[in-house]
């Protein structure tokens, strides 16, 4: 999917909705562990339920690697359900992969060419050669961690290098690799005070924002700093629309919650462009 189809499905949806789909067999309805394929069974209720509300499905691979070779089947069922019902819904493997060279070509084919994701989630801590084998691929996004929204983000992120943060290091230096037109950032949500500098920075690049939700970060004040001409951003929400209930109105409960969500980004989509 090319960054303007995406765009295009934002303006027809009014939607700039991600949805982690993050499953845990702890947390998903009892029912489903009575099936053949209860990860699998559960993310297709889940999409079919919210597929017209929300512009991106976001599985987190390691809720996938938990559960061995019968957790890739189910990511990889997921994927092609996705990609042959609602091919005009963005797909992210959100793997935070990060190696150099043929390493990073092999992971970079597992997601692109073996498991057709629009998209992959980078480590950029190993500099250009871990990134740059993602970008050479066509019509696919390499999303790099720029600024994220857990507590350790302090820890490195914000540290100076010079008279800069580093996370400015990042986003500036990678507008330097082969295909950065390719490239979008994770920026946290509960960062949002930063998002204005972000935006000096990268202008135009989408960015993935976790965060809104179950761990406190608010919609409004991203979009107030976050928003461009595109729309520009990709706000997930995991926990709280997959498990909104693990009663048998599971599906009902996450349109729902999905819902609110949605009709907040119309009215800002209204207001903004």
């Amino acid at each position: 999917m090319t960054t303007q189809q995406l765009v295009e499905q934002i303006v027809k949806k009014k939607s700039f909705l991600c949805i982690g789909l993050d499953v845990d067999l702890a947390k998903i309805p009892a029912t489903f562990l009575q099936e053949e394929d209860p990860i699998f069974s559960f993310n297709k209720a889940i999409i079919d339920a919210t597929h017209d509300i929300t512009v991106a499905y976001k599985p987190n691979i390691a809720f996938y690697e938990a559960y061995g070779l019968k957790g890739w089947t189910s990511l990889k069922k997921t994927i092609d359900y996705l990609n042959a019902n609602y091919p005009e819904v963005y797909t992210i493997a959100d793997a935070k992969r990060g190696d150099i060279g043929n390493t990073a070509t092999m992971y970079a084919k597992a997601f692109f060419e073996d498991m057709a994701f629009d998209s992959v989630t980078v480590a950029p801590y190993m500099g250009k050669d871990s990134v740059e084998p993602f970008l050479e691929f066509e019509n696919k996004h390499t999303i790099l961690l720029a600024l994220t929204s857990n507590k350790g983000a302090f820890d490195y992120q914000t540290q100076k290098v010079g008279d800069k943060e580093l996370y400015q290091v990042v986003l500036e230096t990678s507008k330097s690799y082969k295909n950065s037109e390719n490239l979008m950032y994770v920026v946290g949500a509960t960062k949002a005070e930063y998002f204005k500098e972000i935006r000096k920075i990268v202008p135009d690049s989408f960015l993935l924002v976790p965060g809104v939700g179950a761990q406190g970060g608010s919609l409004k004040d991203v979009c107030e700093f976050g928003f461009n001409s595109q729309v520009g951003l990709l706000i997930n929400s995991s926990r709280g629309i997959i498990y909104a209930s693990n009663g048998t109105d599971f599906a009902e409960r996450a349109r729902e919650e999905a819902l609110v969500l949605q009709k907040e980004m119309e009215e800002i989509i209204k207001n903004k462009l």
